[in-house]
């Protein structure tokens, strides 16, 4: 089908375009709109419509289900890491100010490591609910 091959082509320009828009997303997320929940929606965006146009069985060599699957404690444990790490340095629960000698620049690194734990955690839901849906007709 000639429309199969405009779609197959037009998706393999645009897939790095929105990758790299989800990560202008995830770290324009401090000064912005965005961070790690839209970030992680766009990411997971990517995998869905690579399975639309290139079928399941391709997106799931590309993004494994088992990965889709571990991605969500991961992205949690990554989250509450970095509040686990600011205690043992003598602050609260996710005070980032305590993740670096200077304060204002802890701050950043520690929202910086939370919304990836949140894209993670995100990305990986998100591809894995499609996985679950995708497959249930097989």
């Amino acid at each position: 089908m000639k429309l199969d091959l405009i779609f197959r082509i037009t998706t393999k320009l645009i897939l790095p375009f929105i990758l790299m828009f989800a990560l202008y997303v995830q770290f324009h997320g401090d000064y912005g709109p965005g961070g790690g929940f839209q970030a992680g929606v766009i990411t997971a965006a990517m995998v869905i419509l690579y399975a639309i146009i290139f079928g399941l069985p391709a997106a799931q060599k590309v993004v494994p289900a088992r990965l889709a699957e571990l991605m969500i404690p991961l992205g949690a444990l990554i989250y509450a890491s970095v509040g686990a790490v600011a205690m043992l340095l003598g602050g609260e629960f996710l005070n980032y100010s305590v993740l670096l000698s200077d304060g204002p620049h802890g701050q950043e690194l520690g929202i910086l490591l939370v919304e990836i734990g949140v894209l993670v955690t995100v990305a990986g839901t998100m591809t894995a609910i499609f996985y679950s849906f995708a497959g249930r007709g097989r």
